[in-house]
């Protein structure tokens, strides 16, 4: 055997190990997810067995078959599909920016979605259909802002996080300056739907959530290779045959969409989309480069967040609480860590 040869079976031994690891992790969270999903189903005030649980989930009536139906499957549908997308999205801007900052809540995506809605209840004082379409074209044109003035020029994904962070705060801005200015009565409501939570989930909110996410997933694992070949900059993606900008703007659209129509169904859930892409990542491996460990662990970190934040403390706490305090430390951790590598 040459060299060649020798290198080329290293390669591929390399690529298997990575994909039994891939598959293996998938596995694993796939199974927390299930357990996660079974306690949420069955534990509360009133405590149901499987067997229970599963006769009402096939149509035979039972006690607390309203419990069930209507308060309890809604909201585990809501975390699992909310925590996917924002765990994909979080995973494919990291990995598209090289950054490990770049999430939709930095950039302004989360908080001009926070803004669109919080303008149809305190400003037009509309109801759940307006507030869902502005949350979501108020995230499209901030993405498409940020997208189109990061280009001016030439292209980098530091102006773009830079422009990004601008945005972010003056999307905060706004909605501070609404909440000042808005009807007291209108407020709490968008205070509960600014902190992140599962509750009021029901079958209808969660349906264009559930056609976004089925649509959209297939084009993003789709264009996982071309997200790797985006790590490796413009000019080596341009030499193996790909166009960047076309592959970036195809994966920014459809995170965008995905985050939006989320965040708009739950609330901007804090955090999730900047632990999850990170976190997944290194349990794939770092030369793995699907983003499908980052959106199976935004699915456990919602899950688990909500179960702590409804049965572990007295007072009950939305989810996007709980993952507050998650996220908080991590990013604080990771600042002071990429100070010392000189990052900044």
């Amino acid at each position: 055997m040459n060299i060649h040869e020798a290198n080329a079976a290293k390669i591929l031994e390399g690529t298997r190990k990575r994909n039994r690891r891939l598959h293996i992790v998938i596995a694993l969270l796939l199974m927390l997810m299930i357990l996660l999903s079974l306690c949420m189903m069955t534990y509360g005030n009133t405590v149901y067995s499987l067997s229970h649980v599963w006769n009402v989930l096939q149509g035979i009536e039972e006690e607390g078959s309203f419990t069930i139906l209507t308060l309890r499957l809604p909201r585990l549908l809501s975390g699992i599909l909310a925590g996917f997308a924002f765990g994909i999205a979080g995973s494919v801007f990291q990995t598209m920016l090289h950054n490990p900052l770049a999430n939709p809540n930095i950039l302004g995506i989360t908080s001009a979605s926070s803004a669109g809605a919080v303008f149809c209840i305190l400003v037009l004082q509309a109801g759940y259909t307006a507030q869902f379409t502005g949350s979501i074209l108020a995230a499209v044109i901030t993405a498409g802002l940020i997208y189109g003035l990061s280009r001016v020029r030439r292209y980098t994904t530091g102006r773009l996080i830079l422009i990004g962070i601008g945005f972010q705060a003056m999307m905060n801005a706004a909605i501070n300056y609404m909440m000042l200015i808005g009807n007291e009565n209108d407020i709490a409501s968008a205070m509960r739907w600014m902190s992140g939570s599962l509750n009021g989930a029901t079958m209808a909110s969660i349906a264009p959530l559930a056609v976004s996410v089925m649509l959209l997933t297939p084009v993003i694992l789709a264009s996982s290779r071309r997200l790797q070949i985006l790590e490796l900059g413009d000019e080596s993606a341009i030499s193996l045959g790909s166009d960047p900008a076309k592959a970036r703007a195809v994966l920014m659209l459809s995170t965008v969409v995905l985050t939006a129509v989320a965040s708009a169904a739950t609330g901007p859930i804090a955090f999730v989309a900047f632990l999850s892409g990170p976190i997944g990542r290194k349990l794939a491996g770092y030369g793995s480069c699907s983003p499908l460990p980052g959106g199976l662990f935004g699915i456990v970190l919602v899950l688990a967040s909500d179960l702590l934040g409804q049965y572990a403390f007295e007072i009950r706490f939305p989810v996007g609480v709980i993952t507050g305090l998650l996220g908080a430390p991590y990013l604080i951790w990771l600042l002071i860590r990429m100070n010392k590598r000189g990052e900044f």
